[in-house]
């Protein structure tokens, strides 16, 4: 089992909305993504967890925590979400930032737009790493978004 890390500074915004994201979309048995930050806010920023309930995402459980050398030590890679000179390195972890604007009081379209270059990026992740990703189920209509099998992101318009 693969664990992967998404830190950023408050762990209540972006990191929280990729755990999450990588949670649902990736196969069970094959990785995990636990969520984490440098200085922890007290609560997952309100427009984070209505973006998130718009793709039936629920975070209302979800609790900012501090990242630790402990919890990062079972990891296998740590993904930073742009917080600059405030994110975090633990030697020996794999590492990735990835640039995102943090959606801490933003309008909930920009917030929309945040969560869903992550549901991008993740969808790269896990073609990368061949963790594959989830398949919805064909009744599930209360998404707004579709997980595409990894197998079919590798494909270019030549040989769909």
């Amino acid at each position: 089992m693969k664990t992967v890390i998404f830190a950023c500074v408050h762990n209540a915004g972006r990191s929280q909305m990729a755990s999450a994201l990588f949670n649902e979309m990736v196969i069970p048995t094959i990785a995990r993504a636990i969520s984490a930050g440098t200085h922890p806010a007290g609560r997952v920023h309100p427009e984070v967890a209505d973006a998130m309930r718009e793709v039936g995402i629920d975070l209302s459980a979800a609790k900012p925590q501090l990242l630790t050398q402990e919890l990062a030590s079972g990891a296998d890679l740590l993904i930073t979400m742009g917080c600059g000179d405030e994110c975090p390195v633990v030697p020996g972890l794999r590492r990735d930032d990835w640039l995102l604007p943090d959606p801490k009081g933003q309008p909930i379209e920009r917030v929309r737009e945040i969560r869903d270059e992550i549901q991008g990026r993740m969808r790269k992740l896990l073609a990368k790493e061949g963790w594959g990703v989830r398949p919805t189920p064909p009744d599930d209509h209360s998404r707004e978004t579709t997980v595409v099998p990894w197998d079919l992101l590798a494909l270019d318009s030549t040989e769909k």
